[in-house]
């Protein structure tokens, strides 16, 4: 009878410890967080996202700027105002503005799935610091398969020259999905860059000796700033500024505020946008709005403490790429508002916001295409990547 009594209570005890957990491997996953610094924001709000999207006014001018049949990934400028710009299948092109000039000696790119040559941007300081900057997937290092690579390069006569590796994420994987990669600059010079879970969403994005999954910070040599959040942790990536992200292909500077912000991708449902601060979780896979593609669920949580909440999420995904804040008042009513491109459902998402909040939503350029990336140009103008057509410029009437 001891015996029996024995076992019972251990079922019993075994089933209210279980009861609410997630999956095993994600209720394991997070022994590598540093429980120093990994607290949510004080302003850690569940996101209002009962706001409807209305559809295109068509209240702006739209341009085709350049034609390509390629997928454009990234693309920044010059200080003369040239563009230069990436294509997935690996090149780098130069545009004056009435022709295209393809760059010579670009690295050597692992093109499977969704990597390949990704995105691109100018040192903030060019005329001290003349290098330009490129994110994409290579073979590099061991194992088989690739992984995000970003390197930095010098542009003269139209070749790269120089060429610097500054960070190479390992494992090398045959995984195609989730290499993230944009690029933003804060205003203190530091250079962020994305890189996704890489498919292995149970290790990756929690562990902070993993890469994948991550918001990275370096100096613009590729060393680490001596204030990176895990720079005294053992075993840390000590370029990691925040973790538990899926697949952020947005990423951006606040114009007015500084806050580096990015988007990604969620699974089915669950795509967000959130303000990146230094060391905190952003919870995925442990916390999400979203569920698997084939309907079933791997998490039963939408909050947990010591991870943060998204600004916004959208349900259904729109499949967000590229991500840019109007600073502009020729805009009008669209000054300050968020920009995102649907790969989904192909148009560019315009989101008013007030103090940070969404507060309504709108269609613009609507059916034009998959809509790769955004970005503000020189002019302070909008401009739009489509895949398979070119680069658009979008005025104010």
């Amino acid at each position: 009878m001891k015996l029996l009594y024995y076992f019972s209570v251990c079922s019993i005890l075994l089933f209210v410890a279980c009861k609410d957990s997630p999956k095993k491997e994600i209720a394991q996953s997070g022994d590598n967080i540093n429980k120093n610094v990994t607290v949510a924001d004080s302003n850690n709000q569940v996101p209002d996202t009962d706001v409807p999207l209305i559809d295109d006014q068509k209240d702006y001018m739209i341009k085709q700027v350049l034609e390509n049949d390629g997928i454009i990934w990234g693309m920044d400028w010059l200080p003369n105002n040239e563009l230069l710009y990436t294509t997935k299948q690996g090149q780098v092109f130069r545009f004056d503005g009435k022709k295209n000039y393809e760059i010579k000696n670009i690295p050597e790119v692992y093109i499977r799935g969704q990597g390949g040559l990704m995105d691109i941007t100018v040192h903030p300081n060019y005329k001290e610091q003349p290098f330009i900057y490129l994110s994409y997937a290579s073979t590099s290092g061991q194992g088989s398969g690739g992984n995000t690579t970003i390197a930095r390069a010098k542009l003269i006569n139209d070749e790269l020259t120089d060429l610097n590796v500054l960070y190479k994420a390992v494992p090398n994987t045959k995984a195609g999905q989730h290499f993230g990669s944009r690029f933003t600059w804060d205003k203190e010079g530091h250079l962020y860059f994305s890189v996704g879970d890489r498919g292995n969403r149970d290790e990756n994005p929690q562990d902070i000796t993993r890469d994948g999954g991550k918001i990275y910070r370096i100096m613009d040599d590729g060393s680490i700033p001596k204030d990176n959040p895990f720079v005294n942790e053992s075993g840390a990536k000590t370029a990691i500024y925040s973790y538990g992200h899926r697949n952020p292909q947005g990423l951006t500077t606040h114009p007015i505020s500084g806050k580096v912000m990015d988007h990604e991708h969620g699974p089915r449902g669950g795509d967000e946008i959130n303000t990146i601060v230094k060391g905190l979780n952003y919870g995925w896979p442990v916390i999400s709005y979203g569920i698997n593609y084939d309907g079933s669920t791997f998490t039963n949580l939408t909050q947990k403490e010591g991870m943060q909440q998204p600004n916004w999420y959208w349900k259904p995904s729109i499949a967000p790429s590229g991500f840019a804040i109007i600073n502009n008042q020729d805009y009008g009513d669209w000054n300050g508002g968020y920009l995102a491109g649907s790969l989904k459902f192909q148009y560019l998402e315009l989101l008013y916001n007030v103090d940070g909040k969404v507060t309504k939503r709108e269609k613009i350029a609507d059916g034009i295409g998959r809509v790769r990336d955004v970005s503000i140009g020189p002019d302070n103008y909008i401009y739009i990547s489509v895949e398979s057509k070119g680069i658009y410029r979008i005025t104010p009437n």
